[in-house]
């Protein structure tokens, strides 16, 4: 199975996309998900076929949701740990 895919960027979340079939759009996503996404911030259409080579996820899962949901919701990745307390404040040092 292969599929013309449109990719959505969330305007309330970083690195949150929604890969959709380009020919239904957003029509099968549900209006939670929507609500949750904000406002859908078209960035490219891509051919999705099941060798493709995709960065965070097997294209494999994205057109199987597709097709059993309508629609793939890849979600930002995890933060590193040494990450997280970058904004710390950390009185002793006089640093932040």
């Amino acid at each position: 199975m292969k599929k013309i895919c449109s990719v959505f960027k969330s305007s309330k979340k970083d690195e949150m996309y929604l890969y959709v079939d380009k020919q239904e759009q957003l029509a099968r996503v549900p209006d939670a998900l929507k609500t949750m996404f904000g406002t859908p911030l078209h960035v490219f259409d891509m051919l999705i076929t099941p060798e493709k080579k995709m960065a965070r996820v097997e294209a494999d899962k994205v057109l199987s949701d597709i097709q059993e949901k309508g629609f793939f919701l890849q979600m930002p990745p995890a933060k590193e740990d040494y990450m997280l307390d970058l904004h710390v404040d950390r009185p002793e040092t006089g640093v932040r």
